[in-house]
């Protein structure tokens, strides 16, 4: 599928589109270059699946947990300064993702190897107007 966003406000209708895929592949990368809106994408994604907490970029803790109003953890990492996978196990990657819970990746392409192929690939580019392309796979 294909989204567009063209301006702030069509976050949140756009992470409500994307939310059903999202409790269903519970593994979610997201590619695009820096600034162009992931983390912003996923703090409104966590906020409509009930995450009590404000997510925030993991770029230093390289992932953060957060809450939901029924008490189940979503996790959001990032991998921008992973500079081998051997890194992820170390912080325990292969636990999370085996998990039941959520978890949102950013920069999954520093650690290709180590997502999942059921993961749900959402791609954002950057277009000629300024907008946003969100494709999904």
């Amino acid at each position: 599928m294909t989204y567009y966003i063209h301006s702030l406000e069509d976050i949140p209708s756009v992470a409500s589109k994307l939310k059903k895929n999202v409790k269903k592949h519970k593994i979610v990368a997201l590619y695009g270059e820096m600034g162009i809106g992931k983390t912003t994408l996923i703090k409104e994604l966590c906020k409509q699946l009930g995450c009590v907490d404000v997510a925030t970029s993991p770029t230093f803790a390289l992932v953060n947990e957060y809450f939901t109003s029924k008490g189940d953890s979503v996790y959001h990492f990032d991998f921008y300064r992973i500079k081998t996978p051997v890194e992820l196990y170390d912080i325990g990657y292969e636990d999370y993702v085996t998990g039941k819970s959520i978890c949102f990746i950013e920069w999954p392409e520093m650690a290709e190897d180590l997502i999942p192929e059921d993961a749900l690939k959402i791609k954002i580019t950057l277009e000629e107007d300024g907008s946003r392309k969100v494709i999904t796979a």
